[in-house]
């Protein structure tokens, strides 16, 4: 993930099985192509996003990553912090990976009017918390 960029999209030939599935809260693709469209899809819209995985967990045929991805571009400066699940085959590459992340509290509330609604929801559904922290 961190060595991903726009233009070595071609790399994942290497680390992902032809028949792979990638799934995040807006897509769910299989295969190789399709995986790469959705990554070129976010480039087009972020063309300075970069991935840092700051913890990682591997158990056998499954890994957990932990990771941070931050859209550079001087319009946005976008971060979002998430987790990654995934499936490898027996080869080690990638056959199934599945990303996890709060699109509202990371992306919808950032929009305007949307964003003032998501956190008033937000705050109605929160847990009440007494004043001095108990």
């Amino acid at each position: 993930m961190e060595t991903l960029r726009v233009d070595n999209l071609a790399a994942l030939d290497a680390v992902l099985t032809p028949e792979a599935r990638f799934v995040d809260p807006f897509n769910d693709v299989h295969g190789i192509e399709a995986i790469r469209g959705v990554f070129a899809h976010g480039f087009e819209h972020c063309p300075g996003m970069r991935f840092q995985v700051f913890a990682r967990a591997v158990d056998g045929q499954h890994a957990l990553l932990r990771w941070r991805m931050t859209c550079d571009d001087s319009s946005t400066d976008l971060v979002i912090e998430g987790m990654s699940e995934l499936t490898l085959a027996p080869d080690g590459r990638v056959a199934a990976h599945v990303d996890y992340w709060d699109p509202a509290a990371q992306l919808y509330e950032r929009v305007p009017v949307l964003g003032w609604l998501l956190r008033r929801i937000r705050r109605r559904l929160a847990a009440p918390v007494a004043r001095d922290g108990r």
